[in-house]
């Protein structure tokens, strides 16, 4: 990390190396931090793994969206810590120190983005770069009481990436200001191609099931509040085609085989020391067959098409980014995989979509920063930032 001292484990301790930036551009005077996934030049990528560290130890070049960043005057400060090979969603990563979630010291700051979020939350940062497969986004953003975009799938290049499933992975960042959210979108979406303005406010009842207790509906019925009225007008309520657990075994049967066709030669020809979880999941990953993943694939298509065909192009559905607040850290590892599998099949439904999604950071619940989320049709990205800051500046 340059210039700045990390209190936070948000960084990893690799040499410096010289990164340069544009002296001018919408984002001069912005720090910047980078999740270990994206190839920086002169720096490792190791994807939260050390073995695989020493395996990628300098990068020749610099990710597209990353450069685009540095041209546009963002002032590099650090690689950030990532769950290791990006198949967690919690922040913790047995090799390294856990981030420091300032927003609530006693809680995870979610990942895989888990530094990205420490860095931008604690304020050493102004923006960083994560991605987002399935909530690695929205889920820090939400436990760190920041704005967090899931990207539209494909919309923002990934190139000098390390990948966990393609299909589902997208390029997102956090910002604690709107403004600079909005900035940032500037420089990498351009202008939305989903023309249509979104002004009729939609909800799905079996999201809102998955809510974890009577605090938590309290606190979202006050946000829904304050998102609805922006629109000044009553939500409706669409059907799911399908059961959250249904679209979510889909979901988790294509990422994981996924996963394995990206990590499988690294994990079987180096045998890293994979920590808890994470060594679960994969051997989960190794077992899912070519018709397993088929089959899902196809269920996958009958879902986008079936949702598609009831969702409207003025519709914005408004969504829990969360069961909860973050999990504590004094969880044990199987109250953890019980969190993160309810958690999963919340932020799973974007994913499956390939549709943007920003959490916005209007709640707290158990004295801890708590979501709510817009989601659009694809390609209505920079329509949700602006949403949300509209939505943040009338609170």
């Amino acid at each position: 990390m340059t210039g700045t001292r990390d209190t936070l484990n948000a960084f990893l301790d690799y040499t410096d190396a010289p990164v340069p930036n544009a002296a001018s551009g919408p984002l001069a005077g912005l720090t910047l931090g980078v999740k270990d996934i994206y190839d920086v030049e002169g720096y490792p990528t190791g994807g939260g793994n050390p073995d695989r560290a020493k395996i990628h130890s300098r990068a020749t070049g610099t990710a597209s969206a990353i450069q685009a960043l540095l041209d546009a005057g963002a002032r590099f400060v650090g690689k950030t810590q990532t769950d290791e090979l990006t198949f967690s969603m919690i922040g913790i990563n047995a090799h390294y120190p856990a981030p420091v979630n300032s927003a609530a010291p006693q809680r995870v700051t979610g990942g895989s983005s888990s530094g990205s979020a420490a860095a931008v939350a604690g304020g050493l940062v102004d923006i960083a770069a994560g991605s987002d497969t399935n909530g690695s986004i929205r889920a820090p953003a939400s436990f760190c009481g920041l704005l967090g975009l899931r990207t539209t799938h494909g919309r923002i290049p990934l190139d000098h990436t390390m990948p966990l499933a393609p299909s589902f992975d997208t390029f997102g960042w956090f910002a604690r200001s709107a403004a600079t959210y909005e900035k940032v979108a500037e420089v990498l979406l351009g202008e939305d191609g989903h023309a249509r303005r979104l002004t009729r406010p939609v909800r799905i009842a079996e999201l809102e099931a998955l809510l974890y207790g009577d605090e938590e509906r309290s606190v979202y019925a006050n946000m829904l509040g304050t998102v609805i009225r922006h629109f000044d007008r009553q939500a409706t309520f669409l059907a799911l085609p399908g059961t959250p657990d249904e679209l979510f075994d889909c979901f988790k049967k294509i990422q994981a085989f996924e996963a394995w066709q990206v990590h499988g030669p690294f994990i079987t020809s180096d045998r890293p020391a994979l920590g808890p979880g994470v060594k679960e999941r994969f051997d989960y990953a190794r077992g899912i067959s070519e018709e397993t993943v088929q089959a899902a694939r196809s269920r996958r298509q009958d879902f986008q098409d079936d949702f598609s065909s009831l969702f409207d192009d003025d519709m914005v559905l408004i969504l829990p980014t969360q069961p909860t607040a973050a999990p504590l850290k004094s969880a044990t590892q199987p109250e953890l995989d019980s969190y993160r599998n309810m958690a999963l099949t919340l932020t799973s439904f974007a994913g499956l979509l390939g549709w943007p999604q920003i959490t916005i950071p209007l709640g707290r619940v158990h004295d801890a920063p708590f979501g709510i989320s817009l989601l659009g049709p694809a390609g209505s990205d920079r329509q949700l930032i602006g949403l949300a800051a509209e939505i943040l500046s009338g609170t």
